[in-house]
């Protein structure tokens, strides 16, 4: 079977993205985007996801974290997307719901061809760790645009702020993880009535 691969660089005046993605990896990561936090996050997303990421970011951080992040979320949506070809006999569709200690998140995505991005955290610190809270919507609204699908998170309860961002990320991983899988008896067949994704 044809592994599904996709490499990557993204040279912008504000970051610079290179790297590459396994979707049928072994959770092996190199990554390093100048937030640690945020390089925590993407490291449980491989991890979780069983993908293989090896992804280094150069951005404008003495400007701000925002074009890094939500670059990154782009590169990662768009080497997703190019990794899985044609995407027939795919899920397409995946959702886990991930528990971490008091916090419990939930994540649903369709690669359905229609980008959207829904992301409720409930967080009301302004960091965490190094990273700015905000952005994290900026992350899977990126990925979201990238992929060109819906993503959905939601944390619905939790104390901790760092639990909520994480569970969130591995929920993320583990919903796309799904909906990238193929189907054995549906290995032909595009996913969606209308003969197009």
């Amino acid at each position: 079977m044809k592994a599904r691969v996709a490499t990557f660089d993204r040279q912008t005046t504000e970051t610079q993205i290179k790297g590459r993605l396994t979707i049928d990896g072994q959770g092996k990561y190199d990554v390093s985007t100048g937030i640690r936090f945020f390089d925590h996050m993407l490291e449980l997303f491989t991890r979780h996801g069983g993908f293989d990421l090896r992804l280094q970011a150069k951005g404008d951080l003495d400007v701000d974290q925002h074009h890094t992040v939500e670059d990154v979320g782009i590169t990662l949506g768009e080497a997703v997307l190019k990794a899985l070809g044609d995407r027939k006999g795919i899920n397409r569709a995946g959702y886990f719901v991930m528990p971490m200690d008091e916090t419990l998140a939930v994540a649903a995505i369709d690669l359905s061809g229609r980008p959207h991005a829904v992301v409720n955290l409930k967080v009301k610190v302004q960091k965490v760790g190094d990273l700015q809270t905000e952005l994290v919507h900026d992350f899977f609204e990126g990925f979201a645009i990238g992929a060109r699908g819906n993503v959905h998170v939601k944390v619905l309860y939790g104390r901790s702020s760092h639990h909520k961002i994480e569970a969130v990320f591995k929920a993320f991983a583990r919903a796309l993880r799904v909906a990238c899988a193929r189907d054995k008896r549906l290995a032909a067949m595009l996913p969606s009535t209308k003969g197009l994704l």
